[in-house]
């Protein structure tokens, strides 16, 4: 089984490198927000519900993100594991999640602050298709332009220098806390985060089971 982890700072990389493993072992790569969006889409109960705080611009509760987790978790493509990216957050959602589903690692992505600042500085996304760019390690092609359709990249709101510093915080302060509780549980496996996207795969590649 393959039951992963994937955690680390805004702007470390955990995306990038959770769809290339994902991919290569066979096993779904799941995000908080893409299973929220997915259930909404699907008219199912729970997706519903969760539709009804998205909606009103609230948090969906950590239960009923749970309650989706484990229907996700149930489909056949999971029987062979999963790729959990950026969940949980925190303390309580990582003691729910033990509840639902064990794990076999979790993988921790470390990257200096100031690094992170100047790489989620340089990130540009395209508003159409989400294609996410680097103009120094993935640039477009064409300046300014996504290389699928054409549209005007864009820079997102919180990846400005100053939402970036208050995302930093954020993580330190909720989640940098489950490094331990991980830790001491056997599962972590830190991976520097610096280098390009195959150097960083490389390194997460040999440390998950």
């Amino acid at each position: 089984m393959h039951r992963i982890v994937f955690l680390g700072p805004p702007g470390a990389g955990k995306g990038t490198q959770a769809a290339t493993l994902a991919r290569e072992l066979g096993i779904p790569h799941l995000s908080t927000g893409d299973l929220l969006r997915a259930a909404a889409a699907a008219r199912t109960p729970l997706g519903l519900a969760a539709d009804d705080y998205i909606r009103a611009g609230k948090l969906v509760p950590d239960d009923l993100v749970l309650m989706i987790l484990g229907e996700r978790l149930a489909r056949p493509d999971a029987k062979a594991g999963f790729l959990l990216d950026g969940f949980p957050r925190n303390l309580p959602q990582a003691e729910a999640l033990g509840r639902v589903t064990p794990l076999d690692a979790v993988v921790s992505f470390d990257l200096d602050p100031e690094e992170i600042v100047r790489r989620l500085s340089d990130r540009r996304l395209c508003p159409q298709c989400q294609s996410v760019y680097n103009l120094t390690s993935r640039p477009p092609r064409a300046p300014g332009r996504c290389d699928k359709d054409g549209a005007s990249l864009i820079r997102r709101s919180d990846d400005q220098p100053e939402a970036v510093a208050t995302r930093l915080k954020v993580y330190a302060e909720q989640t940098a806390p489950l490094l331990q509780f991980y830790r001491v549980r056997g599962l972590l496996r830190p991976v520097d985060a610096r280098g390009s996207p195959a150097d960083v795969a490389r390194r997460v590649r040999g440390l998950v089971p």
